[in-house]
Parts: C-alpha cells; structure tokens; sequence
C-alpha cells in the first residue's frame, strides 16, 4: 500500500531562480509538481522525504531554461489487487457508490454488494439490509477488498472493490 521508492524527473528552471538559493528553489518546484500526482507505474506520490541527487544542469537552446536531472525518495499510495482498505463512502446511486480511500477513488458497482442489501432512495439515498442492521450512506465507513484497478485518461486511479465488511 505504501513505499518508500526513489525516483528521478528532469527539472526545468528559469535563469532568474539562479543564484544562492538554487537548489531550494529546485526542491520547492519538486515538491509542488510533484506531490499529489499519480501515475500507473507507481501510484499517488504522497510527500518527498529527501533529495538523493541534482545532477549537473543542461542549458536549453533559444530559451534559457536549465534542465537538471534530480533524483529523489518519496513515500507513494499503491493498492494492490487482494488488498483490504477501508473507505468513506463520498455518494450513493442505484448504480452502487462512490468512496475515498486518502487520495483513491473507489466506485462499488451494485452488483458487488451483498443480495441482503437494496437501494433506498431519498433524500439520503442509502444501502440497507432487509433487517436495518446495516446502511451504507454519504460519510459512512465501509471495509473493501480490491477485486481491480484502472488507470484513466487523466492517470486518477479508479478502484473496482468487493465488499467485505461494513462499519456503521
């Protein structure tokens, strides 16, 4: 689920950060293009936690941007198939519903919740067993095994999920 990996990514910097601070200047350009993203390859990049390596800058014709070679350590969110998260149920429709696992968005298809449970709509649209014991509703929280991802156009992971077990 999570890792500690290093990564490298070419940085591109204007001539006018040049100067004492250049290095702060990279790191801080690092962290804001790269924290909160998402890749297939290796999941949401959650922080940087250090800088390995800035490599020797490449000067870019006709423009002045310098391009540097950086290689850093950052902790990244993966789920894996066969893995267990537990989620906060975002919004619920007759088609099943949506939750958020940290930076994941997951969507439990109505085929994939138990045959106990029907959908009641309203104005709180919910999930209830035939007894009342359970409801999945909007800020409920729900224990979900990961039966399959998908990567979008947009690279936001999209989570396929088989209930497991409910908190109400």
């Amino acid at each position: 689920m999570f890792f500690h990996i290093v990564l490298e990514r070419n940085m591109q910097l204007h001539p006018r950060h040049f100067g004492p601070h250049l290095r702060d200047k990279l790191v801080s350009k690092l962290m804001k293009d790269v924290e909160g993203t998402c890749s297939g390859r290796h999941g949401f990049v959650v922080a940087i936690t250090g800088v390995e390596e800035i490599g020797k800058g490449l000067i870019r014709e006709g423009t002045g941007f310098v391009t540097f070679p950086v290689k850093y350590q950052c902790v990244v969110f993966r789920p894996f198939k066969g893995e267990i998260l537990e989620a906060v149920v975002t919004m619920v429709n007759k088609m099943g519903f949506f939750a958020e696992a940290g930076p994941v968005q997951i969507f439990v298809s109505n085929h994939l919740i138990p045959d106990d449970m029907e959908f009641q709509s309203g104005d709180m649209p919910n999930y209830t067993t035939s007894d009342g014991s359970v409801k999945i509703q909007k800020d409920s929280e729900v224990r979900l095994k990961i039966i399959g991802t998908r990567v979008d156009a947009t690279e936001i992971v999209r989570l396929l999920f088989l209930l497991v077990k409910f908190h109400g």
